[in-house]
């Protein structure tokens, strides 16, 4: 399948241009936004059912979409973990009354949701998780779990109405199995604590949860009792797509500013700066094309790992270039440690320090490579400790 624009995308393109150019003015709270793009239908343009008050689109559309809205400068987005991750899982696996339960207010901007899976001695061997869902005494119809553990590295945690969390419902199992998928509400004060952590940046995206018997109902469990590894690897599948191509817009403006600070500065002079600016381009355009070819269809079951792969390396080496280019001046910077957060970084500071992890989440390089080796070239398995 060959991927490209149509006339209709172009369309389409002007409409969204228009919509964000009239819509993102001053600075809206994070939940405002996120309504106000529910209620224009501007969420859920990917989901294969329509009804939720979402807009349909085509595949090249949404990435019309997540291009212009990367362009734009609009607020980075509070819902894309219910929008991206939880409602595609639920329209796969869920049930009739969860997908009405849930879908709904995920498309008008007003539940949002964060992602509990990682636990401090679970991290990228998700099978090894030890958060517990007990059910509790009563009818079947009336059952409910009582959730105990603790995850980590939570994204929005801090802002979420609901979390996804996997957990053990059998606690005899052993790794990948009796795991299940719960969707927990997490205001159940004394029951779910929420702790931000803070960040190189000195931001706190991410966050440690506390699960102390925390409730959550037996009709929200996703695809059954004992079926979460299965939809938890699903849901996994759907981290990597669209948004990869509105990433690579926003690693654009980061390489721009990069060359310009180099021009300024004079390090372009240097060959060997020189070099690495041009190498970063053509890398970025290779993974624009790459990402196009996968999302045509051409792509196979270890695409999803080589994209990671790509970016994550070619963000960091834009991040060690970001500091070479502006000297001296990028070590420093005004220190206040009694503030929230102690130190103003420059967009070229924060590029390389946030960097750093970019081969550590979202699927470290390790587990990629197992991946692609075990998976696509049919190499012996890992042996498991």
């Amino acid at each position: 399948m060959e991927f490209g624009f149509d006339a209709e995308d172009e369309v389409f393109r002007r409409t969204a241009r228009d919509w964000l150019a009239a819509h993102h003015t001053g600075d809206p709270g994070r939940r405002d936004w996120e309504r106000e793009l529910g209620r224009d239908g501007w969420i859920g343009l990917g989901w294969p059912e329509d009804g939720y008050g979402n807009r349909r689109a085509t595949l090249t559309q949404q990435v019309v979409w997540a291009e212009e809205y990367a362009r734009s400068g609009a607020p980075a987005r509070s819902g894309h973990i219910g929008e991206k991750l939880l409602a595609p899982t639920l329209i796969g696996h869920g049930t009739a009354e969860q997908k009405a339960r849930f879908l709904p207010p995920i498309a008008r901007g007003e539940e949002l949701w964060c992602q509990g899976y990682s636990e401090p001695g679970a991290g990228s061997d998700l099978a090894g998780i030890t958060t517990t869902a007990v059910p509790e005494e009563g009818s079947a119809a009336a059952r409910t779990y009582r959730v105990s553990g603790q995850k980590i590295w939570t994204s929005l945690a801090h802002e979420a109405d609901w979390c996804f969390v996997l957990a053990r419902t059998r606690p005899d199992a052993q790794r990948h199995h009796g795991l299940s998928l719960l969707l927990v509400p997490m205001d159940q004060p004394g029951r779910v604590e929420v702790r931000p952590i803070r960040q190189l940046t000195g931001t706190s995206e991410f966050n440690e949860v506390f699960f102390d018997g925390a409730r959550a109902r037996a009709e929200h469990v996703v695809g059954g009792e004992g079926n979460g590894w299965r939809v938890a690897m699903s849901l996994l599948g759907h981290e990597r797509g669209v948004s990869t191509l509105a990433q690579q817009v926003g690693f654009a403006a980061e390489l721009r500013r990069v060359v310009e600070t180099a021009v300024s500065t004079g390090a372009a002079d240097d060959p060997v700066v020189r070099d690495g600016l041009v190498r970063l381009w053509a890398e970025l355009r290779t993974m624009r094309w790459n990402a196009l070819r996968t999302l045509g269809g051409s792509g196979d079951v270890g695409a999803p790992s080589v994209a990671k792969l790509l970016w994550g390396g070619w963000h960091q080496r834009l991040g060690d270039l970001a500091v070479r280019v502006r000297g001296a001046e990028a070590s420093t910077g005004p220190l206040d440690w009694s503030a929230a957060a102690p130190y103003e970084l420059d967009p070229l500071q924060h590029l390389f320090l946030f960097s750093r992890a970019d081969t550590i989440y979202g699927g470290s390089d390790e587990i990629q490579r197992t991946i692609i080796a075990e998976r696509v070239l049919g190499l012996p398995k890992e042996p498991r400790g």
